[in-house]
């Protein structure tokens, strides 16, 4: 199925591994054109190398932390330099651990910042562009917690409810452009934070990381398993695609059956 993204431009930012990753390689293999973004430079070089090699695609590494003012600029300048971009996909983000009354102001901030004005500052940067070129995607990825907090990370859960309310907000500003913005939830997804967690987690137990694993699928999941990278992908470039254009303005959870609600 031709998906009507070839030549595309797309900025993705949490670029360097695991969903960012996996969304990058979705959108190649489809004959996008990327702007791979992420804090570590050698590892996210290596990966806009392997990309482009086996996709046959231009790549372009940019090195910079979008949690900062001075890094969405690099990024924006970066789309410059390619005459603009047709695709968003803000997909930096990590967990957090902490509780409410112990928590310090910079750990909210420093979240905050993260999750929701690096979406802020780059659709400011981006959005123009993306009407200079008769429209384009904005894709948030926020998560399950948006919805359904887990107890352990409570600034995770509010920023990412916070992003999940920007990009709603967001869509119905750009609509008229022929922008179209749209927010994913994933559940759970195997990542590689999530295995050095559950090895960390069972260092001194045995070390039975994927029984650990196993075990968090069956207590939150209905499918009884993780989703890959690449499963959460296919949804990202579903709806970047031409196929997907009246999704406007919604949270679609994918989830294997994890959220409770309606």
């Amino acid at each position: 199925m031709d998906l009507g993204l070839n030549s595309k431009i797309a900025v993705i930012t949490g670029a360097s591994v695991g969903i960012g990753s996996a969304v990058a390689e979705g959108l190649a293999a489809e004959g996008a054109q990327l702007i791979l973004v992420a804090r570590e430079a050698p590892r996210l070089q290596a990966e806009a190398d392997r990309i482009a090699a086996l996709h046959g695609v231009r790549t372009s590494a940019v090195a910079a932390d979008v949690a900062t003012v001075a890094g969405v600029a690099r990024v924006i300048e970066a789309a410059e330099a390619w005459g603009g971009a047709d695709i968003l996909i803000n997909n930096a983000g990590t967990g957090s651990n902490e509780t409410i009354m112990e928590a310090p102001d910079e750990k909210w901030q420093a979240y905050w910042d993260l999750h929701v004005m690096a979406a802020v500052r780059l659709a400011r940067g981006l959005v123009p562009m993306m009407r200079t070129r008769g429209g384009g995607v904005v894709l948030h990825n926020a998560s399950i917690c948006a919805a359904q907090p887990l107890w352990y990370e409570p600034i995770y859960n509010v920023t990412k409810a916070a992003l999940m309310m920007f990009s709603k907000t967001l869509a119905t500003e750009v609509i008229g452009d022929n922008i179209r913005v749209n927010c994913i939830n994933p559940g759970l997804i195997l990542t590689p934070d999530w295995i050095k967690t559950a090895k960390q987690l069972t260092s001194e137990s045995g070390g039975d990381w994927e029984g650990y694993l196993q075990g968090v699928a069956d207590e939150h999941a209905p499918i009884k398993r993780f989703g890959t990278p690449q499963e959460l992908a296919n949804f990202f470039v579903f709806l970047c695609s031409d196929k997907a254009t009246y999704s406007v303005g919604s949270a679609y959870f994918v989830d294997g059956g994890m959220l409770k609600t309606l």
